[in-house]
C-alpha cells in the first residue's frame, strides 16, 4: 500500500526541523551580535499596490547589516479608480480616495518567494501570514490554510492592522474592531498553533481630546488581557504619522510592562514615524531608553520599511535611532537590536512546526490508503 509519499515526506522534513532547529538556537547571540547590526522586526516586500523588491534583491540589501528580518507584504491592495483619479495610478493610500481591500494572495507570494531560497537563505527570515480580514470570523480559516498549504514556511501572523490613522475607514466593507469576536478567534488560533502575533493598532485618533483616555488604549489592554498565552508585539508602541505620543505616554507603556498579566506583550520601535518622536528632543531621549533599559527583554527593532530600492533607505530607521542606541545599556542594546527577536521569533518558529506536524500527521491518518 502506498500511504501518501508527499504528506510522509513532509512529515519528515517538519519532524527534522523540530529535531534540529533548537540545535541551532544555542548558538551565542554575543557571537552573532559581532557579524551582523540589527534583526529586522517589521518589514514589507511589497507595498500597497503588490510590487516590491524581489526576495534576492532584498538579500542583497540585507548584506552584512541584517542578519535576519520577517517577511511579509502589505495585507492590503489599494483599488486604482479611474472615476477619482483618471490616469493618475496611485501607488500609495494617501495618493487617492479610492478605497482599500483585503489581498489574500499576499501570503502565497511571501511564501512562494521564501521557498525560492536555499536552506542557509531561508535561515535568514521568518515569514508572516497578513492576507486576511481580521473583521471575517472566518479568517482563522485563511490561516489555517496558508499554513496547511505552505507547512515549514510560516512564523506568525500580521502585521496586520485594526485601527490606523487615514487607512481603516478606507477599508471595503468596514472598519475592524478590537472588539469583534473576530478578532479573538484569530488569537485563539495563534494560542493554538504557536503563531507570533504582530499588530497594528493606533492607541489615538489622529485628532484626539485631550481631556479625555486615548481613544482605543482600554479595548487594546483588554484584548491583551483575554490572551495571555498568546505572545503579542504591538507594533510601533501604538503611535503612528500623526497619532502622537500621549501625555505621559511612557507611563502608559511602562504600565502595560510591569503588569504581571500582560508579561506576554512586547513593543517593537519600528518605523521612522516612530523614531521621530523618540529622538525628538534630549528629554524624550532619556524617557525611552530609561524604560527599555529597565525591560530590555520586551522591546523589538523593526525598520517597516517597504519595498526599499536600496541598503540606505532601508536602513534610514535604524541610522535615526543611533542616539538612542547610545543610551542604552550593552545588555538591552543587545536585546533590542537582536537577541529579543532571536528568542521569540525562534520559540514561535519551533512551536508551528510542532503544531503543523500534529495537524499533517492527524489528516494523514484519517485520509483512507491507496493501493
Amino acid at each position: 500500500m502506498l500511504r501518501h509519499p508527499l504528506r510522509s515526506l513532509t512529515l519528515i522534513v517538519l519532524a527534522t526541523a523540530v529535531v534540529f532547529v533548537p540545535a541551532l538556537l544555542a548558538q551565542d547571540p554575543a557571537a552573532a551580535d559581532d557579524q551582523y547590526e540589527f534583526n529586522d522586526a517589521h518589514f514589507h516586500l511589497t507595498n500597497y499596490i503588490q510590487e516590491g523588491t524581489s526576495i534576492r534583491e532584498f538579500l542583497n540589501i540585507m548584506g552584512t547589516t541584517t542578519g535576519r528580518s520577517v517577511l511579509f507584504g502589505i495585507p492590503l491592495q489599494q483599488q486604482w479608480s479611474y472615476r477619482i483619479s483618471g490616469d493618475d495610478a496611485p501607488t500609495y493610500y494617501l495618493q487617492t480616495d479610492a478605497p482599500l481591500y483585503y489581498y489574500s494572495f499576499t501570503d502565497a507570494h511571501i511564501a512562494l518567494a521564501y521557498l525560492s531560497l536555499s536552506r542557509e537563505e531561508q535561515a535568514r527570515f521568518d515569514p508572516m501570514i497578513t492576507g486576511f480580514n481580521p473583521a471575517d470570523a472566518y479568517a482563522p480559516d485563511h490561516i489555517r490554510r496558508v499554513l496547511r498549504t505552505f507547512p515549514g514556511v510560516f512564523t506568525g501572523i500580521g502585521e496586520f492592522t485594526i485601527y490606523k490613522e487615514f487607512v481603516s475607514s478606507k477599508i471595503s466593507g468596514g472598519i475592524p474592531s478590537l472588539l469583534d469576536p473576530a478578532v479573538d478567534r484569530i488569537f485563539d488560533l495563534a494560542e493554538e498553533a504557536g503563531l507570533l502575533v504582530l499588530i497594528h493598532n493606533d492607541v489615538d485618533m489622529p485628532s484626539p481630546s485631550l481631556d479625555k483616555p486615548p481613544a482605543y488604549l482600554d479595548e487594546m489592554e483588554a484584548l491583551l488581557r483575554r490572551h495571555p498565552r498568546t505572545t503579542i508585539i504591538w507594533a510601533h508602541m501604538g503611535v503612528d504619522r500623526v497619532v502622537r505620543p500621549i501625555n505621559h505616554y511612557m507611563q502608559m507603556v511602562e504600565n502595560i510592562l510591569k503588569d504581571p498579566e500582560l508579561g506576554h506583550v512586547m513593543f517593537d520601535i519600528s518605523s521612522d514615524e516612530m523614531a521621530k518622536y523618540v529622538v525628538a528632543s534630549p528629554e524624550s531621549l532619556k524617557i525611552v531608553s530609561d524604560v527599555i533599559n529597565r525591560y530590555p527583554d520586551r522591546f523589538l527593532f523593526g525598520t517597516d520599511s517597504i519595498a526599499p530600492k536600496n541598503e540606505q533607505e532601508y536602513s534610514k530607521t535604524y541610522r535615526i535611532y543611533e542616539p538612542l542606541w547610545a543610551l542604552l545599556t550593552k545588555e538591552a542594546n543587545i536585546k533590542v537590536r537582536k537577541g529579543n527577536y532571536e528568542r521569540i521569533f525562534d520559540e514561535a518558529k519551533r512551536n508551528v512546526r510542532v503544531w503543523e506536524a500534529n495537524q499533517l500527521s492527524e489528516s494523514s491518518a484519517a485520509v483512507p490508503a491507496t493501493r
